[in-house]
Order: C-alpha cells, then structure tokens, then sequence
C-alpha cells in the first residue's frame, strides 16, 4: 500500500483546487479564451492592441451591446429570441434626440440643466411600452417571439427614419453626451475612489454570503479558498482602474479644458481619463440584473419557466404575464443602450444599432446562455460581449476587411453553441 493510500490523504489537483474554489469551469475557460485572443492580437497589431487607449475604446465600444445582452439572457433563458432589439434602440435614440433638440428646448429652453434627464426617461418609457407591447403579442397572442420580433426588426427601424425624417439629429445635449464614453469620464482620482468602493463592496459581499451559508449549514470554502478569491478581486478592480487611468488625456484637449475653466495648463502636467460614465452605467446594470435573476421571484420564475414552461405554469407562475415582463426589461434596457449609443457618436443616425440584434444575441450565447433555454449568467453574456467586440477590434487594427471580418463572428457564434453542447452533454447540465 502506498504512502498516500496509508495516510488517508490525496494530493491535491487541479479539479480539486477548483472545487474548494467554486468556480464556473466554463466561465474560466471563456477568460482563458479571452486571454489568448487578446495576446494574438497584441502580438500581429505589434503591441498596440493591449494599450491602455485601445483598452480604453474597447470599454466604452461594449457598453452599448453589453447593457442589451444582459436583458437578452432572460429573454433566451425564458426560450424566447429578440431580433427586433437593434432597430428599437434605432427608435429610441431618435425619439431621445428629437426630444432634447426640438421639443424641450421650446418648453424648458435650449441648455436647461434637466433636458438631458427629461430626454432619457421619455426614451426609457418608450423602450419598455415597446417591449411590452412585442411580450404581449408572444405571451397573450401567442405568436412566436422569432415572428413579433423579425416584425419589430422591420417595423421599428422605419419608425425612427419616420420619427427623424431620414436626418442625421443633432448635435445632442452636451450633459446627455458625458454617458457615452470618451466625452464623459471619472478621472484619476475619482476612478481610484470607485475602485476603493468596488473593492470594499466586493469583499463585504464574500463575507456576506460566507456567513450566509454556514448560518444554513452549506459547506463553505476553505479559508486559503477565499483568501484566493479576494485576491483576484482586488488584483482585477485595482488593475482595470490602473489601465484606465494610464490613457492621458491628449494635450490639446487638456490645454482646451483649463482655458474653459479660465486656468493655463502647468508646464509637464498630465492627466488620465479614468473610467467612463457608460463603463459605470453598464457596472450598476449589471449589479441590478444580477440582483435579479438571483435574490428576487422574478429571476427565479424567469429561470423555473425557462427550465420546464409547462411545471412553471402548473405551480401557479403566471408566464404569459412573465413573458411581457422579462420584454419589458428588454426594452428598457435597449433604451439605456441607445443613450449611450447615440451619447458617443453625439448624434442621432439612421444607421444607428445596425446589426445590434446580432451582436446581443451572440454576446449572450457566447456567454453561456442556453438557446434552449433556463440556464444563463448575467456575467456570462457581459464577457461575451467583450469577446465579441475584442474580436471585431483586433481584426480592423490587423487589417482584416469587413466581409471577412462577419465571416469570423459568423463562425465564432456557431462555434461557440457547438461548444455550449458538448460542454452541457459532458457535464449533465
């Protein structure tokens, strides 16, 4: 008998080490994929692609499609698909721009301070009538979500060319435009501060839902488990706010910024944008949406109805009233998504969300998110997104033409439901 076998003990292993740490293997090994397109990239775009500016752009080029793809996860958990989501937001952003441009400035005036807030919640409205309005023709009509939605595809983005008359809208308030991106940022030091705040957060949550589960009697992760894990946290907050904060601001733009303020720029000094107000837009999205589908009745409805639609309604969930619900959130959603869309480009276009519906879906799936329906992560679909985008970027800063460039994504998202397969198949999911 061997020395191992007498003592009673195993040594320890990489699945072993993975289980005290309760991770997501599939989550780990979309990072890990992550990790290596990033790194291929870098390499052929000869290091200009992990630069703190491209990381920059990549951030606030996400935002849009990852706010989207999170409402998508319950639509496709809940075995429903939107096809329509890219021609709504097409919708929403005229109606936000012909808001804040036409309409308040004749009731308010034009720079009312509340213009821009005004604009958003009208856009907000519209986004979740629109919604509901598509879930209560699939929940109560019972006409398939693919039908209503590849109608709404049509429908929707000839309403914002009736809604503009076939204009480019704008320029756009200059508050509204702080939300898209590269206009509206944190700085250093109030980028330091939120990561300060991020990081407190995310370890009181650990120690939270530690205490949590031993009060229940769940086992819980070793103490070396969670020491791990706390340290990737603070590792990947402080590290992104760092990369952020290392993209100085231009110059010029700076120079222009301290005469605004009736300054002179000091000789040698600089400053970094820090985090985007859309990167911190999409953050407390997906905190809510999260909180969502897994601490409420809604996400555990979402997620019973998604699993078996015929047990749900049998125990008393109302799914047709949860179908217009879940398109709802999706709309309103698409409305967040269409402010920081047209925010950036500080205009209103036609062309505006073109093929968003796509990209959504695949950040979804590539995310985890079942077609089939019930299993889904909020995180999951985020990352998809990042993915998603990483791949579009890296391929222009190589050089690769655009038709080439869907062929890839094409693949990719058929790759990535293969994958999905084998790996539930596998694992008995």
């Amino acid at each position: 008998m061997s020395e191992t076998a007498l003592s009673g003990q195993k040594s320890p292993t990489a699945r072993s080490i993975f289980a005290a740490l309760q991770l997501d293997t599939r989550f780990l090994g979309m990072i890990g994929a992550f990790i290596v397109l990033c790194l291929v990239f870098n390499v052929f775009t000869d290091g200009r692609f992990l630069t703190p500016r491209n990381v920059f752009n990549l951030t606030i080029q996400t935002v849009s499609v990852a706010i989207m793809a999170t409402g998508m996860v319950f639509v496709i958990v809940t075995r429903h698909i939107d096809l329509s989501v890219g021609s709504v937001l097409a919708t929403i952003a005229a109606v936000m721009a012909v808001v804040q441009t036409d309409v308040l400035p004749d009731i308010l005036g034009l720079g009312h301070p509340a213009n821009w807030i005004l604009a958003i919640l009208a856009g907000v409205v519209v986004g979740v009538l629109i919604g509901a309005f598509q879930g209560w023709m699939i929940g109560y009509l019972s006409i398939p979500a693919f039908i209503v939605t590849l109608g709404g595809l049509l429908v929707w983005r000839n309403v914002a060319w009736f809604i503009t008359s076939g204009q480019t809208i704008g320029p756009l308030d200059d508050t509204f435009t702080m939300i898209g991106g590269i206009g509206g940022t944190m700085g250093e030091t109030g980028s330091w501060i939120f990561g300060i705040v991020a990081v407190a957060a995310a370890l009181w949550l650990q120690v939270a839902s530690r205490r949590r589960k031993a009060s229940h009697g769940f086992p819980i992760k070793p103490a070396w488990a969670e020491i791990t894990m706390a340290t990737i946290t603070i590792i990947a907050i402080f590290g992104f706010v760092w990369v952020l904060n290392s993209y100085d601001i231009p110059k010029a733009r700076l120079m222009r910024i301290f005469e605004a303020s009736g300054e002179t720029l000091p000789e040698g000094l600089t400053m970094g944008y820090g985090i985007p107000y859309s990167v911190v837009l999409l953050i407390v999205v997906a905190i809510v949406m999260t909180v969502v589908a897994q601490r409420t009745r809604l996400g555990r409805y979402i997620f019973a109805t998604g699993g078996n639609p015929d047990a749900a309604e049998l125990s008393g969930i109302n799914t047709r009233l949860l179908t217009v619900k879940v398109f709802a959130i999706m709309g309103g959603l698409a409305a967040l998504a269409a402010a920081v869309a047209a925010a950036r480009l500080g205009f209103s276009t036609n062309d505006i969300g073109t093929l968003d519906e796509l990209r959504v879906i695949a950040a979804a799936v590539i995310g985890g998110t079942a077609l089939a329906g019930g299993v889904g992560t909020i995180y999951g679909a985020i990352l998809g997104a990042l993915i998603m985008q990483s791949l579009q970027s890296g391929m222009a800063m190589v050089g690769v033409d655009a038709p080439l460039q869907n062929i890839v994504v094409g693949t990719v998202l058929v790759l990535a439901v293969l994958v999905d397969i084998i790996y539930r198949k596998r694992t008995g999911d």
